[in-house]
């Protein structure tokens, strides 16, 4: 009987922040303190804690902070060009048509997600989830084939590429006829004139200057930076995939604590009834206990309403209808248990080659060059050859033979005063911003390289002190209590101030686990680059 009642108690999770507030609300001054964890906290009433309102949560993820990520084609410079308008109308000037960008999508909000329990993190299948369940690469790959805003701004590609099209058309050829000296009446001695003429007459612009040419090369390289946008927008929707899908995983485990606490509850109330029947339990105690319980099953409701709503959030991502979000089962774990990632000089090195909103700017300056030389070529409008292959003379009213000739001409526009010179000063200052642009983006990137790393490398020896030091400490602790509560040499309430504490720890350590995960995946936002699962 004893070593049932010991294992039964042992069970038993209390929740800890919502005891917390019943206690407050009787008056009661809690006796034990909170023990104070690095990199997290323990109140468990607290806004900094990351399964409070935001499990996990935290702004060290780099790349997902509005107005952080601004992609090329949304900034001032050659960037964001489009085919010119005189493309099929030579000499009707060099405007660019910039159509609208493609935006940083805003990072989603996080569901809120308290935390019950006194459990340590399960291993094993039970952990991983069901083996069915939705991956996070499965997820990735629904990503970018369903999610509307990637789909939306894909778009924008063959858009570009139109553009290319466009750019290669040649201008049209002009058809021109006419007839010249009508008389007025007719001709006669007191009316003398020429013979009536009728001509046709076809004008072919010569480009001399290839314009068209430097078109081409213009609109290739800005379909190139279209592209590169996009991947990059691909990027920070992965990152917000990579919130959501973590932040199921954690509403996942505080529902299973949840309902472990409120099983506990009611063994508990039943270990304290019969200590009551043994004269070793107050009243009060059994009532306390019981209040536990009802907070617990309220717990239970309220941790199912917060997975429903994380997955639901994760199934709009995914494209999913409302009823199969809620439905969704994923797999994967808030612990670590990938490989060490690759050191730091490695990571920027793949960084800057590779991540594509470096690559975007990159090109973009290669963009603003060509946009130099399509200025260059723009000084000079075309050249217009004239062919007049028929040319009719009525000599019929003068009593003489009617003839038919033909001509050819050039029309060469002068460059006497306008020679592009304000276009193509303004395209070679856009080089040199884009230049500096392209320094402090590659700067940038580094900067949050590095801090991925180091906040990898710090919460991962948090998660490993609070797991062999502190969380060893406070089950100690805990034991200990519980001895003397089961002896009858302390009440059910001064077990669960103990206990409270035990919780704290607890949810220290998850809040710190978490976020490690999270910087696991922000590393990889951070980089461009899949480095770590």
């Amino acid at each position: 009987m004893e070593s049932r009642l010991r294992a039964g108690v042992l069970a038993m999770p209390i929740v800890a922040g919502l005891f917390w507030t019943s206690a407050s609300a009787r008056g009661q001054q809690p006796t034990v303190e909170t023990p104070q964890i690095q990199g997290a906290t323990a109140n468990p009433g607290s806004s900094q804690s990351r399964l409070g309102p935001a499990p996990g949560g935290g702004d060290m993820i780099l790349g997902s902070q509005p107005g952080r990520d601004d992609l090329l084609l949304g900034r001032a410079g050659p960037a964001s060009p489009r085919v010119p308008t005189s493309i099929a109308t030579p000499g009707q000037g060099d405007q660019v048509r910039r159509p609208p960008p493609i935006s940083v999508p805003e990072p989603l909000p996080v569901p809120r997600a308290p935390l019950y329990g006194t459990l340590a993190l399960p291993s094993g299948e039970e952990s991983e989830g069901p083996a069915n369940g939705l991956t996070l690469d499965q997820a990735i790959d629904l990503l970018v084939r369903r999610n509307y805003d990637l789909r939306s701004k894909a778009m924008e590609i063959p858009q570009a590429r139109a553009d290319v099209l466009t750019a290669s058309l040649r201008a049209n050829p002009i058809f021109y006829a006419d007839s010249q000296l009508i008389p007025y009446g007719s001709y006669s001695e007191r009316r003398p004139g020429g013979p009536t003429q009728y001509d046709v007459n076809i004008s072919h612009p010569i480009d001399f200057s290839r314009k068209r040419r430097a078109r081409v090369d213009y609109a290739t390289r800005a379909m190139r930076v279209t592209e590169a946008q996009y991947q990059d927008a691909v990027r920070i929707e992965i990152n917000n995939l990579y919130t959501a899908f973590l932040d199921v995983l954690a509403a996942r485990q505080t529902l299973r604590f949840a309902r472990a606490s409120e099983a506990g509850s009611r063994v508990l109330a039943e270990k304290t009834q019969l200590l009551y029947e043994r004269d070793i339990a107050s009243r009060a105690d059994v009532g306390e206990v019981r209040s536990q319980g009802q907070v617990a099953q309220v717990g239970v409701l309220d941790s199912e309403e917060n997975l429903r709503k994380a997955n639901r959030v994760l199934g709009m991502m995914l494209g999913m209808e409302a009823e199969e979000a809620e439905a969704l089962e994923v797999r994967g774990s808030i612990e670590d248990r990938g490989p060490p990632p690759p050191p730091v000089d490695e990571l920027i090195r793949a960084a800057v080659q590779c991540r594509p909103d470096v690559v975007s700017y990159r090109l973009g300056v290669l963009t603003a060059e060509s946009g130099v030389r399509l200025s260059m070529a723009n000084r000079y409008q075309d050249a217009y050859l004239l062919y007049q292959p028929y040319t009719y003379q009525n000599n019929a009213p003068l009593g003489g033979k009617s003839a038919t000739s033909w001509a050819i001409g050039l029309t060469v526009p002068l460059p006497v005063y306008n020679r592009n010179q304000g276009n193509i000063e303004r395209a070679r200052q856009n080089v040199t911003q884009s230049r500096i642009e392209l320094e402090g983006i590659e700067k940038r990137v580094v900067a949050e390289v590095k801090q991925a790393a180091r906040e990898y490398e710090v919460s991962g020896q948090i998660v490993d002190r609070i797991r062999a030091q502190v969380l060893p400490t406070s089950q100690a602790s805990l034991n200990d209590r519980l001895r003397l509560f089961q002896g009858g040499e302390a009440n059910a309430v001064s077990y669960l101030q103990a206990q409270r504490t035990y919780n704290d720890t607890v949810k220290a350590y998850l809040d710190t686990v978490v976020r490690h995960r999270r910087s696991m995946l922000g590393l990889n936002t951070a980089v461009g680059q899949r480095i770590l699962p």
